[in-house]
């Protein structure tokens, strides 16, 4: 629904439920126009895609990540005064009357899931995050790239409501540690593969070797296919701190574009 009626004085977060999301960048997309943000790396809610296995077992990952509002946010003291936590929905939000270049630049480093995005690389580049939507919010609207989501990927509520609903897991595999900041989010980790159609990737890399007439195998044994070298897979882990606007571009794009 896209509005409700919120409490305040408490804290909100975010549900996000890997096993549901297809990567579609709805929450990313929505998230910029609802802020009529130009195309381009500012990109307040964040879809990280990054690829794992090897044939026949691949697998695509997915990663929302806006701000996730810790409850103990280490880039409040690292800003120096250019950053709060709002008390109504306990939001972490820049102060733009006393943010600098160095203070926004600071609080990027230690913020482990990099929630503060540049739009260059430029020493003086501008810097935003998500902000909860708290205009919504005070609107008694929901953030927008939780309606967006068509999978139903996402929620958003009390951080009390959401962990009655969903448990408490606030870790993913490759996430970092939610031990140092107590993110207000809650993770639901992505199912298990299940081989739904019989499928023998072993028969099917034999078939793939052997070429026509006299001309030599592809490749010799399977091992040369299935096995991932060093550099080989360009996005093969997570990485929520790229240190180039190109690369958090490559992290954040469909996998597909």
């Amino acid at each position: 629904m896209s509005s409700t009626t919120l409490q305040t004085g408490v804290q909100y977060g975010f549900f996000f439920d890997q096993s549901r999301c297809i990567g579609c960048q709805n929450c990313a997309i929505s998230c910029k126009s609802w802020n009529m943000i130009p195309a381009g790396p500012t990109k307040l809610a964040r879809l990280f895609q990054w690829e794992t296995g090897s044939f026949p077992d691949v697998r695509v990952n997915t990663l929302f990540a806006p701000c996730y509002h810790c409850q103990n946010p280490v880039c409040i003291e690292a800003a120096n005064g250019a950053m709060y936590k709002e008390p109504d929905y306990g939001a972490v939000l820049i102060d733009p009357s006393k943010a600098t270049d160095s203070s926004l630049r600071d609080a990027w480093n230690v913020c482990p899931y990099g929630a503060i995005v540049f739009d260059s690389d430029s020493p003086t580049a501008n810097a935003s995050k998500c902000n909860m939507c708290i205009d919504r919010l005070t609107q008694n609207m929901l953030p927008v790239c939780v309606l967006a989501c068509p999978m139903r990927a996402l929620d958003f509520g009390p951080m009390s409501e959401l962990q009655s609903k969903y448990g408490t897991n606030a870790d993913l595999t490759g996430v970092p540690s939610s031990s140092t900041t107590s993110p207000s989010v809650v993770f639901k980790a992505q199912d298990a593969k299940s081989q739904v159609v019989a499928y023998d990737g072993n028969a099917a890399l034999q078939l793939l070797a052997v070429r026509p007439g006299s001309l030599p195998s592809v490749f010799s044994q399977a091992s040369d296919e299935t096995t991932i070298t060093p550099g080989l897979v360009t996005r093969g882990q997570l990485n929520m701190k790229p240190t180039s606007i190109e690369d958090f571009m490559h992290a954040t794009c469909d996998a597909n574009s």
